[in-house]
């Protein structure tokens, strides 16, 4: 049976989460069995101080991971957090399994539904790191992010409440009147979710009038999509949200 490595931690929420919507949409399929899955959860104090300052040290944190996970016999990974993909490119080269790319994922599903400007929400490492925009270029998707007020303020949210598992009904309607006020000032498609405990306050496929890329979702879905496929390999589907080390045969990367 293929078997998925999860990077876990990032934070305790989001991790739960995953592990809830993997066996729960690889059971509406086969409703009397269960997919192999190997979670290595991490420090998400840790893991935010390391993306602050040691961005090579994150690398290497990320990667020890990586590496236990791959001992325990995983086909392939996927870390259960945007912020870490900001050295995604870096594990990727050197990771001793695939990786899917949240990342890569949610551009896949905002091109399949013409979605080609969207409004970007996580934590200040993500709103203003160069990976979604990036990746997204390369669909033809435009990302913009809120100004300086708003994303020190989303990020306060993200880190006091939000990673702590606090989910607040006055936290919420905020989030909705800053999605509301940036569909109008951005003439927005849509807006990426693009922090895995963002769905947990904003659940709903439809957020002040657009629709919601829920990043979590995308990425369990490519991650259960994995998990049945021959022998853990990309579908079809999949290839062109796989992340590079996809085009690396496993083993370890030097």
């Amino acid at each position: 049976m293929t078997s998925v490595g999860i990077v876990g931690g990032l934070g305790p929420e989001s991790t739960i989460d995953y592990y809830r919507r993997i066996l729960e949409a690889w059971q509406r399929e086969a409703p009397f069995s269960a997919p192999s899955i190997v979670i290595d959860s991490l420090d998400v104090q840790r893991g935010l101080a390391l993306v602050e300052h040691d961005r090579s040290g994150l690398t290497e944190y990320l990667l020890g991971s990586l590496g236990r996970l791959a001992g325990a016999g995983v086909d392939f990974a996927a870390m259960t957090a945007n912020t870490p993909h900001l050295v995604f490119d870096e594990l990727a080269a050197r990771s001793p399994v695939p990786l899917i790319s949240i990342v890569e994922t949610c551009a896949e599903e905002a091109r399949r539904r013409s979605l080609g400007r969207l409004a970007l929400l996580g934590t200040r490492f993500t709103m203003e790191g160069s990976f979604y925009p990036g990746v997204c270029a390369r669909y033809g998707i435009a990302v913009v992010v809120p100004g300086d007020a708003d994303r020190a303020w989303v990020h306060e949210r993200y880190i006091t409440e939000l990673l702590k598992g606090e989910f607040r009904d006055g936290t919420r309607q905020q989030f909705v009147s800053l999605v509301e006020r940036l569909r109008h000032e951005e003439r927005l498609d849509g807006v990426i979710l693009g922090g895995t405990e963002l769905p947990l306050l904003l659940p709903g496929p439809v957020i002040a009038g657009v629709p919601a890329l829920d990043t979590t979702a995308l990425h369990v879905a490519a991650i259960v999509r994995r998990l049945r496929s021959p022998e853990g390999r990309p579908s079809d589907t999949d290839r062109a949200s796989a992340g590079p080390s996809d085009h690396h045969p496993s083993g370890p990367q030097r």
